[in-house]
């Protein structure tokens, strides 16, 4: 079977039209997909929803509780930046569910990778509260499920998390898990102020989170540079059964939230790592889910770019091209993050 895409229409209900994170993005996405030719290479797999006894392996029944009542009511926000509409919960259930079922359908051996087309996304979402666009953390949920599997097959997840912003409630959700390994790339400091380098877990899961707090303007050469050097050996150390991705296009040079200089090209080739990755760690299982990227032709061409990645294909379309402005070494930064983590220099 071809690798397989989730998506459904519920995921536009979810949909604040003022706010960065609206359906806009996901529906010039998808359009841009189906013009592209690409779906049509793929299986589609429709989602369904999560139910909230998998939801609370990851949050509290008082957070599900607030969501659902505040939807219910006919809208508000859990904060400044984070908005439920009238639907919200729903699409919200769907999101962490498309993304369970991704994971179940590449467990079972029958299909190797996919990518969750969801939203709202979830890797800001703490086990208690949502914040920062999202609801519930789709990539944690479905983590757990993987690890709950009755076959026994999952016994140690890796996530990689390519958001401009550190994915601090997936952090919280596994800091002291030695099953699952988190890895963020982030612009630092900035929202949400978490990531630190020295924030490697604590108790069972010390040592099992890897930050890479960078500077404005680091771009293709620094974050392939951190993939080649500090990701590889982590995972080959970890060696995962189950690779899951937080994919987020806002660490492009022209995203409208963010500073850094990381290309479509460049995140073409991330993708393909992590291809590599699923190939030679776990029997190719990598399944990718959608999170941040608020420019809405980034967002487009980097989902295309990374299902031509899941399909093997050299193919990289990049209509807006390298960033022009110069790149940040980050020299100083690898030896640092090679030492806390106790990997070979060289």
């Amino acid at each position: 079977m071809n690798p397989v895409y989730i998506y459904d229409p519920i995921y536009l209900a979810h949909d604040q039209p003022a706010h960065p994170e609206n359906a806009r993005r996901l529906l010039h996405t998808m359009h841009t997909l189906e013009d592209e030719g690409i779906l049509a290479r793929l299986t589609s797999l429709e989602p369904r929803p999560a139910t909230e006894a998998e939801l609370e392996r990851v949050h509290t029944p008082a957070h599900i509780r607030e969501v659902k009542m505040i939807a219910q009511s006919g809208g508000g926000h859990l904060d400044l930046d984070t908005y439920v509409a009238p639907r919200s919960f729903d699409a919200a259930l769907m999101a962490a569910g498309g993304l369970i079922k991704a994971v179940e359908t590449v467990l079972t051996g029958e299909i190797k990778k996919a990518f969750a087309l969801v939203r709202p996304p979830g890797h800001h979402a703490t086990p208690n509260r949502g914040m920062g666009f999202c609801l519930f953390n789709n990539v944690a949920v479905a983590a757990r499920a993987a690890l709950a599997q009755e076959d026994g097959h999952v016994e140690r997840v890796f996530i990689v998390d390519f958001d401009v912003h550190h994915g601090n409630g997936t952090q919280d959700a596994f800091a002291a898990d030695a099953n699952v390994f988190y890895v963020s790339t982030h612009q630092y400091p900035y929202y949400p102020g978490t990531g630190r380098h020295d924030e490697t877990g604590h108790g069972d899961g010390q040592g099992t989170v890897f930050n890479v707090p960078l500077p404005p303007q680091v771009g293709d050469s620094g974050y392939i540079r951190i993939f080649q050097e500090l990701v590889w050996p982590l995972a080959q150390r970890f060696q995962p059964d189950l690779i899951l991705v937080s994919a987020g296009y806002d660490a492009h040079w022209s995203d409208p939230l963010a500073h850094m200089n990381l290309s479509l090209a460049g995140y073409a080739q991330l993708a393909r790592e992590l291809v590599r990755m699923s190939n030679d760690l776990c029997d190719g299982r990598l399944v990718f889910t959608l999170e941040g990227g608020y420019h809405l032709d980034v967002l487009a061409y980097g989902v295309l770019n990374t299902l031509y990645a899941v399909l093997e294909e050299e193919t990289i379309v990049d209509p807006l091209g390298p960033s022009p402005r110069d790149d940040r070494p980050i020299d100083a930064l690898i030896p640092r993050l090679k030492a806390i983590h106790h990997l070979t220099q060289g």
